[in-house]
C-alpha cells in the first residue's frame, strides 16, 4: 500500500472498530514499509481527516449532488481524504491530490469523486462556513470540526469569542513535550544531544525540566532507551510540581496510569521515598512498571485499586496524594481528536465519580500533608465545582492554590489542578 491507500484502510478500520487513531496509526506504521516522507503523509492524512471530519463533510454536502448520508462509508472517506489534501495540505499540487484520490476508488465511483473534487477546485477551495452571527454554534462546529453540543457547552461557559479562541488553539498541532529525567541527565545536556540529532528543542516556558519539540518519535531519539526522558505535557509537569514533594516522603497516586505523573514525582523525590501507584485496571499497571524500569526508578510500587474504595490500612499515611481523576478529556482535543465528537452527555456522571474519589483519597493524607486534584478538561463542573463541593464537606482541608491552563494562553493542554492542605 502507498500512503493514501494505507490512510484509507486505517480510517475505515478505526471508525468501524471505534479505535483511537493513535493506536491505529502506531500499529500501521510498525507493519508497513513506507519511506519516511510517506510515513509523514500517511500520519498527516489520518489525523487530519479525523480532526476535520465535520468541515470536510460540509464541503462534500456543498459540492455533491447526492445527500451526504446516502454515500457509502468508503466513498465518503475517500472524498474526505481528497478535500483534506486540497484544503489543508499546501505542499501537494492540486492535480496530484485529485488524481491520487480518484485512484483510491473503485471504477464505479471514480467519476462521482472526480466531479466533487473538481467542483471544490472551481470554487477556489472555499469552505462553506455558516454565518457566525446567524448560527454561531453551527459556525463553530463546521469551522473547527467539533460536535455542536461541545460548541454549545463551551459557549455557555466561555462565550462566543473565547470559545472560538480555544477551539482554534485545539486545531493547532500540539508540540511533543518531554520531561527530562534529572536522575540521569540535565535539560541542557539533553537539548544539546537532540540538537545534534537534527531536532530544534526549546525550553518549556514554566517547567524547568520540560523540552518542546515540533515533532518526532520519542522512541527513535537517542537517550530514550537510556531512560533520560519521557513524554509529558507541560501542564502535567506543573501539576506534579504543585505537589511539592521532598525526598523520603510517602506519595500515593490514586489514578496513576499511564504513569507520567508518578515518574515525575519519583524524580523530584530524587528516587528516595515511596510512590504507590494505583489504578482501577490491573492490566494497565504494566505500563508503569515498564516505564519505571526504563527510567531507572526504584521507589515505585503498583497496586490495582478502585480509588473510590475505602483503604483503612492507608488512612493518614501519605505526605502527598495525587487525584488525577477520570474526566471528559475536554482539554486534550489536540492530542485525542476523536474527543471532538464525544457527546457531553456521556460525561454527565463524572463529577459525582470525581467527588467520590476526592473524598476517599482525602483520608489517606497526613495532617499537614497535601492533596492535589487534577483533570485534563476545561469544564468547571469537573474542576472548581468539584473542589468547592469537597471543601464544603471537609473543613479540615484548605485550598492553597488552583489553576486552569488554557491552550490559547498557556500553549499547553487544557488542564486544571487544585492544591489542598490538610490542617486537622
Amino acid at each position: 500500500m502507498n500512503a493514501r491507500e494505507l490512510a484509507l484502510s486505517v480510517l475505515q478500520k478505526a471508525k468501524a472498530a471505534e479505535q483511537y487513531s493513535n493506536i491505529a496509526v502506531d500499529t500501521a506504521l510498525t507493519r508497513c514499509s513506507l519511506s519516511s516522507a510517506d510515513k509523514g503523509l500517511f500520519t498527516a492524512l489520518v489525523y487530519g481527516v479525523i480532526e476535520r471530519r465535520l468541515t470536510l463533510d460540509a464541503c462534500i454536502e456543498a459540492f455533491s449532488d447526492r445527500p451526504l448520508e446516502s454515500l457509502d462509508p468508503q466513498t465518503r472517506t475517500i472524498l474526505q481524504l481528497g478535500i483534506y489534501q486540497l484544503a489543508f495540505l499546501d505542499r501537494i499540487p492540486d492535480h496530484a491530490a485529485v488524481n491520487e484520490t480518484v485512484a483510491l476508488a473503485p471504477r464505479r465511483t471514480r467519476g462521482f469523486i472526480n466531479a466533487v473534487l473538481r467542483a471544490f477546485l472551481r470554487a477556489e477551495k472555499r469552505i462553506p462556513y455558516p454565518d457566525p452571527e446567524a448560527d454561531p454554534i453551527r459556525y463553530l462546529s463546521v469551522r473547527y470540526s467539533f460536535l455542536p453540543e461541545i460548541c454549545e457547552l463551551f459557549m455557555s461557559v466561555y462565550g462566543f469569542e473565547r470559545t472560538e479562541s480555544l477551539l482554534a488553539a485545539f486545531c493547532r498541532q500540539a508540540p511533543l513535550t518531554l520531561r527530562v529525567n534529572t536522575l540521569r541527565t540535565t535539560r541542557q545536556t539533553l537539548m544539546d544531544r537532540l540538537s545534534e540529532q537534527g531536532y530544534d528543542p526549546k525550553s518549556c516556558a514554566e517547567s524547568p525540566d520540560g523540552i518542546l519539540l515540533s515533532a518526532g518519535s520519542p522512541t527513535a531519539m537517542e537517550g530514550f532507551d537510556a531512560g533520560e526522558f519521557f513524554v509529558q505535557d507541560e501542564a502535567s509537569q506543573l501539576c506534579v510540581r504543585a505537589l511539592d514533594v521532598q525526598s523520603g516522603m510517602t506519595v500515593i497516586d490514586t489514578c496513576a496510569c499511564p504513569g507520567s505523573k508518578s515518574f515525575g514525582i519519583a524524580i523530584e523525590m530524587k528516587n528516595d521515598g515511596r510512590v504507590i501507584c494505583c489504578d482501577l485496571h490491573a492490566n494497565k499497571l504494566s505500563l508503569i512498571r515498564e516505564g519505571a524500569d526504563r527510567l531507572r526508578i526504584s521507589v515505585i510500587t503498583c497496586q490495582a485499586r478502585d480509588a473510590r474504595t475505602e483503604a483503612p490500612d492507608w488512612e493518614g499515611i501519605a505526605d502527598r496524594v495525587l487525584c488525577d481523576v477520570p474526566c471528559s478529556g475536554f482539554g486534550v482535543f489536540a492530542k485525542k481528536p476523536e474527543l471532538r465528537y464525544k457527546n457531553p452527555k456521556m460525561s454527565e456522571g463524572l463529577p459525582q465519580i470525581q467527588l467520590d474519589i476526592l473524598r476517599t483519597s482525602s483520608r489517606l493524607v497526613k495532617v499537614g500533608g497535601r492533596l492535589v486534584y487534577s483533570t485534563c478538561t476545561l469544564l468547571p463542573c469537573e474542576n472548581g465545582e468539584v473542589v468547592s463541593a469537597f471543601l464544603k464537606e471537609h473543613p479540615s482541608f484548605a485550598l492553597l492554590r488552583e489553576r486552569t491552563l488554557y491552550p490559547d494562553q498557556d500553549h499547553t493542554d487544557g488542564f486544571y489542578f487544585a492544591v489542598l492542605e490538610r490542617n486537622a
